[in-house]
């Protein structure tokens, strides 16, 4: 019975740590696309592929820094 309390509560103490999506992009991305991201795509998770295909649909009206920052994360590997 002891053991089967510790398996339920190191389960339950994982669960919610497994569940969260892994934050995208880097620090460059989040300072200079907040302002953008919240503009044109605002309700959309960051974490999601939908806030990709939001940034790709709006690139033209991104601010100059935020494009940079796309681009220099594309160079570095970033999808």
């Amino acid at each position: 019975m002891r053991s089967l309390i510790l398996a339920l509560s190191l389960i339950a103490v994982a669960a919610p740590a497994s569940a969260q999506a892994p934050n995208r992009g880097n620090a460059d991305l989040q300072t200079n696309c907040a302002g953008d991201a919240l503009q044109f795509c605002a309700g959309i998770d960051p974490n999601s592929p939908q806030m990709d295909a939001c940034f790709k649909k709006n690139m033209s009206r991104m601010t100059p820094n935020c494009r940079r920052a796309i681009d220099a994360y594309k160079k570095a590997g970033g999808q």
